[in-house]
């Protein structure tokens, strides 16, 4: 297995599994269930697949391994190029899981366009994993592109009342930002002769010229992420996307802005970085304070873990622009515990969302009489969003305040504020639906989880808690990765001191 071509099979294989369903003919019932299974087992498999990567992976090459290389764009000097490094390895996992988990999850709740819904999600299976898997700028950029229309599709078909504002909102703040990004693509080809990445690693940009790429980066990067005051696209998304496209949204494309900043703007732009980090530190501290208390003024659920999302993304974005290990490490950790929690809080909301088609937290009160196991693992997500110790999200947000109170003591103190505004939110918002009297009329009949629903919390919840338990098995990968980085990045800082 050594010699399959692995990354290429997890990254096109959800393409070819699309494009049988686009040739399913009969009734539509036939139709829909058949699209249903054949989306499904292409899910499976390609997450299977991507176990194999992980299997394979060696925890103390910091470098790029899997790499496959051939001719592309031969007149341009651009090739094919992919590989995995601990950076990326734990993202190409997170998307073939949750495009799993969207699928069995949406198998009840979505009933029309079944086929096109499903072609959907697979093709942007194949965009995710390619992003993470690129090794060359220009294939990076046709991936990172590429996401925005299976998503715009997902909202603006099977959104709410709102979709198409919503759609176009997201598709143009995301297209603004990437157009920058194209334009830093071309000035550092220009530059260097190459789009490769691992060459453009290597790379010394002039320091003025950083600053500028540098900026030109942010600009789509913060915009992924979202970062504050770049965020306002995401809670019109969440609310009007379905249930399976806030859980990839959140799960995932968040983590393409934090993911851009550690394989672009940190390792080739690293004075422009360590210039810009007290401006990313003020957004960060601005997003966790100021977006906390929007979050506990909502009354609409899906707004509510939103605004959470953009919160624990400012925790994200200290960590990664702290230039050490440890700051390193809790980001990178922070992104993946989000994807699971984040994930499963807005399968949470679809749940009760689909039974009787309310998100307004008013209208939800003592679901635990009538649906307990809802109620249990609600309360585990909820917990582990508010980062309490035993769960994922305490590992990430721990490191990253350890880490930049190591640089700045004030930063620290005020991004641990996140998880006091956080604790503050999520258990008012379970009080609210959960506890308390049953008493509303449409709440009497409502009945606990599905078996497809089951299957979709199953693999987060024991992700979640063995995180917490054990985040040494998620750290290994990574360690050699960041401790590479983390390296570069001191170097600079000691150099800049000494001038």
């Amino acid at each position: 297995m050594s010699d399959w071509p692995l990354l290429s099979l997890v990254t096109f294989l959800p393409l070819v599994g699309a494009t049988f369903i686009f040739f399913i003919r009969g009734e539509e019932e036939v139709v829909a269930q058949n699209s249903r299974a054949v989306a499904l087992w292409t899910a499976l498999v390609t997450f299977l697949l991507s176990l194999l990567i992980w299997a394979q992976f060696d925890p103390a090459d910091p470098g790029f391994q899997l790499v496959e290389k051939s001719p592309w764009l031969s007149g341009l000097g651009i090739n094919y190029y992919m590989g995995v490094d601990g950076i990326s390895l734990w993202f190409i996992l997170l998307s073939t899981l949750l495009t799993l988990i969207c699928i069995v999850g949406s198998w009840h709740s979505v009933t029309s366009r079944v086929k096109e819904y499903m072609i959907a999600f697979l093709v942007m299976c194949t965009m995710l994993v390619g992003v993470f898997s690129a090794l060359d700028l220009v294939l990076f950029y046709v991936f990172f592109e590429g996401i925005l229309i299976p998503m715009y599709l997902i909202i603006g078909i099977w959104g709410g009342p709102r979709r198409i504002y919503a759609a176009f909102k997201f598709f143009l703040y995301t297209l603004v930002g990437s157009v920058l990004f194209l334009v830093a693509l071309i000035v550092m080809y220009l530059e260097t002769g190459t789009t490769e990445i691992p060459e453009l690693m290597r790379a010394n940009f002039d320091p003025g010229l950083q600053l500028w790429l540098w900026l030109a980066m942010f600009a789509s990067f913060a915009v992924k992420m979202p970062m504050w005051p770049f965020h306002t696209w995401l809670p019109d998304a969440h609310v009007e996307a379905p249930t399976a496209g806030s859980v990839i949204l959140a799960g995932v494309l968040l983590k393409i802005g934090g993911y851009g900043f550690l394989r672009f703007s940190l390792p080739m732009l690293p004075e422009a970085s360590l210039f810009f980090a007290p401006l990313i530190y003020a957004l960060s501290v601005v997003a966790i304070v100021y977006t906390s208390l929007v979050a506990l003024a909502q009354s609409d659920m899906k707004k509510l873990i939103a605004y959470s999302s953009v919160a624990h993304m400012g925790i994200v974005t200290i960590g990664i622009f702290t230039p050490n290990a440890l700051g390193l490490t809790g980001g990178l950790l922070q992104m993946i515990s989000h994807g699971f929690v984040s994930a499963a809080l807005f399968l949470v909301v679809g749940v009760v969302y689909d039974r009787i088609h309310s998100r307004e937290i008013a209208a939800y009160g003592g679901l635990a009489e009538r649906m307990p196991v809802y109620a249990a693992v609600f309360m585990l997500f909820m917990l582990a969003s508010a980062g309490l110790p035993g769960t994922s999200g305490f590992v990430g947000e721990i490191l990253v305040i350890v880490g930049v109170f190591m640089e700045n003591s004030w930063v620290a103190l005020l991004a641990a504020t996140g998880m006091i505004l956080g604790a503050a939110y999520m258990l008012w918002l379970y009080r609210r639906v959960v506890f308390g009297a049953l008493v509303k009329e449409t709440l009497r009949g409502i009945r606990d989880l599905r078996a497809n629903e089951i299957a979709a919390f199953a693999p987060l919840v024991l992700l979640v808690l063995f995180m917490g338990l054990y985040p040494q098995f998620f750290i290994t990968p990574i360690a050699a990765s960041v401790a590479s980085l983390s390296e570069r990045l001191m170097e600079v800082q000691v150099q800049l001191a000494s001038r």
